[in-house]
């Protein structure tokens, strides 16, 4: 599991002394905390593996983002931080499906269901989010779909 990854880095770090990393580690684990207590009146729970995946992607969404942001801003020493914590989050993430590998998916699924036109566009993304979200940017997949699409 990976939330079992996570706990053994964070005790890892600890012992090592690396304390950005730990930083890092807390923080996703706190953010893992977080989205358990939302969780607590929910009727049906997710796996705990896809969970933490879809924790995991939006922390780095929120990383890229500010990354891109702080660069633009001329702060590089923050843009640095958020790499580092980055690094970290990717660390944990599945391995990510190669552009190429995203396109035969989106083929396939394409072909399978019939799809032909921009108006099948929520079947697809909704087939390919159910076999390959937690390998895929959702966002990415987005523009690769409507481009095959039209």
């Amino acid at each position: 599991m990976i939330r079992d990854s996570i706990k053994a880095a964070q005790i890892a770090a600890m012992k090592s002394g690396d304390k950005p990393r730990l930083a890092a580690v807390r923080l996703i684990l706190a953010k893992l905390k977080d989205r358990d207590i939302e969780l607590r009146t929910a009727t049906q729970l997710p796996e705990d593996d896809t969970l933490v995946v879809d924790v995991l992607q939006k922390m780095g969404k929120q990383r890229r983002e500010s990354i891109t942001l702080f660069e633009q801003g001329g702060r590089h020493e923050l843009a640095a931080a958020e790499s580092a914590e980055l690094a970290v989050i990717e660390e944990f993430l599945p391995q990510q499906l190669s552009e190429a590998d995203t396109a035969n998916a989106i083929q396939a699924i394409k072909a399978e269901l019939g799809a032909d036109s921009i108006k099948d566009m929520g079947k697809v993304m909704a087939e390919l989010k159910a076999r390959h979200g937690s390998q895929l940017d959702m966002s990415k997949a987005s523009g690769l779909v409507k481009a095959a699409l039209v």
